[in-house]
C-alpha cells in the first residue's frame, strides 16, 4: 500500500509547497512587485479562492478519468502556472499566474485523499489519508522554510523549485499509481451534499478553522519580526520549528482517529489552538519563546484536517470523493477568508502583524462553539447524498 500512496504524498507536497511558500516571501514580493504587504498577501487570497471554487468544477470535469490521468492533467496546469508566475515581473502578471496555477491544484488535494480512501483498507483509513495529507504538512516542515531560504536572493527561483516538484510529482504519479476508476459525478450531483446541514455544519468547521489559521499566518514573516529581528535565517528556524509540529500534529492525528472519536480529537485540538493564537503577541517578543509557540501551534494545524475528512467519510463512505472534494474547497475558502481579513484588520484599524495572533483566536474559538454546538451522533446521509456516488468505491478499484 506504501508504494500506492507515496506518489499521492509528493503530489500534496508539491501543492502544499506552493500554497505555502508565498506567506515567506511576502515582504520580498511586495517590495519587488511595488506593493504594500496586504495587497501582495492577497496573492495567497486569490489563489486559494479560485482553488476552492474551481476544484468542484475540475472534479466534475475529469470524473469519468480514472485518478492518475486526472491528477496528470491538473499538474500540468500547476507547473505552467508556476512556470510563469516564476517570469512574472508585475504584480498583474503573478496574480494571473498564480489563479492559473490554483485551477490545477484545485482537483489534486481531494483526488489524491479519495483515491487513498479507495486504496486502503477500512481499518486503516485514518492512518493513510494522514500520510497522503503528510505531504501538505510537510510542505510546511521543509517546503516553507527551505523556499523561504532559497528565495531570500529572489522570490522567483523559489517558483522555479516548486514547478520542478510538480513535474517530479507528475512523473511519480504515471509510474507508481495504478489506474484507479471512482464513481463519476456530475458538477450538480457534487454540489447536492451541500442541501444536507449534517454536511454544511462539518464544512463550516473547516472554514472557521483555517479562517483563523491564515487570518494569521499568510502574514507570519512580518508578524515575527520583533522575535528574529529581520534575519531571515531565524525566520527560516521558526518556520521550520512550526513545521516540523504540523508534520507531528498530522501523524498524530492519523493514529488517533483510528482509536478515538474524531469528534473529540478536533474539540481537543481547537482549545489548544485558540490558547496559542491568543498569546502570540506575548510569545513572539524574543527567539526562544517563539521557537515553543510556534512547536505548539504547529501541532494543531496538523490534527484538524485528517479528523474532518475521516467524519466526512464515515458519514457516507461512497460519497468519500464528493465529499472530501467539497472539503478541500471548504479549506482554501477558509484560507482566502483568512488572507483577506488579515489584510483588512492591518489596513482599515492598523493592527500591527503580531497582533492578527489575538483575532484568530477569537475565530478559533468561535468554530470551537460551532463544532460543540452542531455535534451529534454520526448518522448516514439521506438518499438524495448517497445518490450522488452510490457506486461502492471497492469496486472501482483497478
Amino acid at each position: 500500500m506504501l508504494k500506492r500512496l507515496l506518489p499521492l504524498a509528493l503530489a500534496t507536497f508539491a501543492v502544499g509547497t506552493d500554497g505555502y511558500v508565498i506567506a515567506g516571501l511576502l515582504p520580498s514580493i511586495a517590495a519587488d512587485l511595488g506593493v504594500s504587504t496586504p495587497a501582495a498577501g492577497q496573492l495567497v487570497t486569490v489563489f486559494a479562492l479560485t482553488m476552492a471554487l474551481s476544484a468542484p468544477v475540475m472534479g466534475a470535469l475529469t470524473g469519468g478519468l480514472d485518478r492518475r490521468s486526472a491528477l496528470l492533467i491538473a499538474f500540468s496546469v500547476f507547473v505552467i502556472g508556476n512556470a510563469v508566475t516564476a517570469l512574472g515581473t508585475s504584480y498583474e502578471v503573478v496574480m494571473a499566474a498564480r489563479i492559473v496555477t490554483a485551477a490545477g491544484a484545485g482537483i489534486i488535494t481531494s483526488a489524491a485523499s479519495s483515491t487513498a480512501a479507495v486504496i486502503a483498507p477500512p481499518e486503516r483509513r485514518g492512518r493513510a489519508l494522514a500520510f497522503v495529507l503528510g505531504g501538505l504538512t510537510l510542505a510546511t516542515a521543509l517546503g516553507l522554510p527551505l523556499g523561504t531560504l532559497i528565495g531570500r536572493t529572489d522570490w522567483h527561483i523559489t517558483l522555479w523549485v516548486v514547478a520542478g516538484i510538480g513535474l517530479l510529482a507528475a512523473v511519480g504519479i504515471a509510474v507508481g499509481l495504478p489506474r484507479v476508476m471512482l464513481p463519476a459525478a456530475a458538477l450538480s450531483d457534487r454540489l447536492r451534499p451541500l442541501k444536507q446541514g449534517r454536511v454544511l455544519a462539518l464544512l463550516a468547521v473547516t472554514s472557521l478553522a483555517f479562517l483563523g489559521i491564515y487570518t494569521l499566518y499568510t502574514y507570519i514573516a512580518p508578524a515575527l519580526r520583533e522575535a528574529t529581528g529581520g534575519n531571515e535565517s531565524l525566520l527560516t528556524l521558526i518556520l521550520l520549528v512550526w513545521g516540523v509540529g504540523t508534520l507531528a500534529g498530522n501523524i498524530i492525528a492519523g493514529r488517533l482517529v483510528d482509536r478515538h472519536d474524531s469528534t473529540r480529537v478536533l474539540a481537543g485540538t481547537l482549545v489548544l489552538a485558540t490558547l496559542a493564537l491568543a498569546l502570540t503577541p506575548l510569545a513572539t517578543r524574543a527567539l526562544v519563546p517563539t521557537l515553543v509557540w510556534a512547536a505548539v501551534w504547529g501541532v494543531t494545524g496538523g490534527v484538524i484536517v485528517v479528523p474532518q475528512q475521516h467524519r466526512l467519510i464515515a458519514l457516507s463512505p461512497a460519497a468519500a470523493p464528493v465529499l472530501l472534494g467539497l472539503n478541500a474547497s471548504a479549506l482554501y475558502i477558509g484560507v482566502a477568508l483568512g488572507g483577506g481579513l488579515g489584510g483588512l484588520a492591518q489596513e482599515w484599524f492598523g493592527l500591527a502583524p503580531a497582533e492578527l495572533g489575538p483575532v484568530a483566536a477569537g475565530i478559533t474559538a468561535l468554530t470551537l462553539l460551532w463544532h460543540l454546538g452542531t455535534t451529534r451522533s454520526p448518522a448516514r446521509l439521506a438518499p438524495m447524498m448517497a445518490a450522488s456516488a452510490s457506486a461502492d468505491p471497492e469496486k472501482s478499484k483497478a
